[in-house]
């Protein structure tokens, strides 16, 4: 019993305590605080965001790229489902591509692109820029052609200019059927393309490298028949006057070259060209 009055007697005494009294009055200040801490942190995170990726916007502007990297890197990397965090990390490999050379650290970033955000709408711009980095920096046209194959068939836009990069990287790595092949297709696909000249000729190139010097002749003769003032129509003049060299038709290869003074491009390689078949023509005569 006098235990228990002891203890109700130290209750009391604990109540009427100013530590007590605060604490009852600081403890449930702190939580709400703390509750309201994180609810703003959450309300305005998007806007916080939204501003981090206009400041690295802005660095861009200014040259400092790898500030702007640095801003981007932290968006998606600790914000990944953000709506901006798939453009950050877009961002991020353009400007190592593009103004800043790091052509492998921009792969990296347009990989991941893919690899996390599958969906989003920037990941036919960064397969675009990973063609284009794999043909036209690193020259590994094996991978640039899967991925121009890869955009052709997504039918992503000018859809003509990939299929063109498609066929010159076949044409770059020796394989000359294969590029003929796309260079049809095109011209097939696209009637009205800015490429049909330049194609037209490339495929009559495509022939002759195959060895079809007839099948070369004819579409030579074809592009200058129908385009006569356009400047492959002039290639072609000058590729004819070669595939009928390879054929012995040395004097049709001659006067096609004579006719080319003063129009060829290249007048040093004219020139060479014409002094070649002059000097074949003249053995012929002697051994006759």
């Amino acid at each position: 019993m006098k235990k228990q009055i002891l203890q109700e007697e130290l209750r009391r005494k604990r109540i009427k305590s100013p530590l007590y009294r605060l604490s009852v009055i600081f403890i449930p200040l702190c939580l709400l605080i703390l509750v309201g801490t994180v609810w703003y942190y959450y309300a305005t995170l998007d806007q916080r965001l939204s501003g981090t990726f206009n400041r690295a916007e802005a660095l861009i502007l200014e040259g400092e790229y790898n500030g702007a990297i640095e801003l981007y890197r932290r968006i998606y990397e600790k914000h990944p489902n953000f709506e901006l965090a798939a453009k950050a990390l877009y961002r991020s490999g353009e400007v190592q591509n593009l103004f800043i050379n790091q052509y492998h650290d921009a792969l990296l970033s347009f990989l991941r692109l893919e690899k996390d955000y599958p969906d989003s709408p920037y990941v036919l711009s960064a397969l675009e820029q990973e063609a284009d980095i794999y043909k036209n920096r690193l020259r590994d046209y094996g991978r640039a052609a899967a991925l121009y194959q890869k955009l052709v068939d997504r039918e992503r836009e000018p859809a003509d200019r990939f299929l063109y990069e498609l066929a010159d990287c076949y044409f770059r790595v020796n394989n000359f059927e294969q590029a003929r092949i796309e260079f049809e297709n095109l011209l097939k696909a696209w009637p009205k393309s800015g490429y049909v000249t330049e194609v037209r000729y490339r495929i009559g190139v495509a022939y002759s490298l195959e060895g079809d010097l007839l099948a070369a002749e004819e579409v030579f003769r074809q592009v200058i028949k129908d385009l006569p003032e356009d400047q492959f129509a002039t290639e072609a003049r000058f590729s004819l006057a070669a595939v009928l060299e390879e054929q012995e038709r040395l004097m049709e290869s001659l006067k096609i070259l004579v006719e080319l003074d003063n129009i060829y491009p290249n007048p040093e390689a004219l020139e060479r060209k014409k002094s070649q078949v002059e000097e074949r023509i003249k053995n012929k005569k002697r051994a006759i």
